[in-house]
């Protein structure tokens, strides 16, 4: 089967949601999950449950190459290098809570949890969470760059990863706001989010690249790669974007956004 132009065009917009929505708080999974029901292409069910989280793939890649100087580890300068590993065993230590409860029921979530009605909740929920902890609740912040990040405040900001577990919840969104609580400034703990999307995202996809057998048509695989591409491309700028954006606003704006969104997937569903 020839990829014909308009599943193309699908997967491509796909990407760049990936791309958008993996990074700023407002949920990757249940805008993918969404934009699928509403623009679907021709792929199964199966795959498609692949293709959401394979192409995250494409989104850690824009990470490792934003931040490469910080998180190579084989430096020759034995100060550098003792720097990056301990930011990595810090990166892993909040990757367990997530990775524990993500392997143990990753089937559950994806069957019982994968749909409009418990995204647009968590949209709405998490929305409303997100302008109560915003403006009406002032953080102290303690800790002010990457190496002052302790072991303890990062199982913490892994407590609420596993948050993102549910559909329409946002990984960074939780991590974000998890380490602003936890007493970590914006830009730090926004750039300590994107590394913990690393082992997380990269186990999810290798979970689900296993569980599948890897058995892909020519155009599923095409599927993938296009997707995974245009995730790395437009994830490049969004990172860049929001480690600015969160250096002078808060996630208000956000919440907002999560709201109304929560609304209109109701109202599309329950209508059309």
């Amino acid at each position: 089967m020839i990829l014909n132009m308009g599943d193309f065009l699908i997967v491509i917009m796909l990407g760049v949601i990936q791309g958008i929505t993996e990074w700023l708080p407002i949920s990757s999974t249940g805008h993918l999950l969404i934009f699928d029901s509403i623009f679907p292409f021709n792929a199964s069910e199966q795959f498609k449950s692949v293709f959401t989280v394979v192409i995250q793939l494409g989104s850690i890649l824009a990470v490792l190459v934003l931040y490469w100087s910080k998180l190579w580890p084989f430096k020759k300068d034995k100060k550098e290098m003792k720097r990056s590993f301990t930011l990595w065993f810090k990166v892993l230590v909040a990757s367990i809570p997530a990775a524990v409860v993500g392997l143990l029921f990753d089937d559950i979530i994806d069957s019982k949890l994968s749909n409009y009605i418990v995204i647009a909740i968590a949209l709405f929920v998490y929305g409303v969470l997100y302008i109560i902890l915003e403006n009406k609740v002032k953080f102290k912040t303690r800790v002010t760059s990457l190496d002052d990040i302790s072991y303890l405040d990062s199982l913490k900001i892994g407590a609420f990863q596993m948050l993102a577990l549910i559909p329409g919840t946002s990984r960074s969104g939780s991590t974000i706001l998890g380490g602003i609580i936890t007493g970590i400034s914006r830009p730090v703990v926004a750039e300590f989010s994107f590394f913990m999307a690393i082992p997380v995202m990269a186990g999810a996809s290798l979970l689900r690249l296993l569980k599948s057998g890897l058995n892909f048509t020519l155009n599923e695989w095409m599927f993938l790669l296009v997707g995974s591409l245009v995730a790395f491309i437009v994830s490049l700028f969004v990172i860049k974007a929001l480690v600015k954006f969160v250096r002078e606003h808060s996630f208000s704006v956000f919440g907002v956004y999560r709201i109304i969104l929560s609304i209109l997937i109701i109202l599309y569903f329950s209508f059309c």
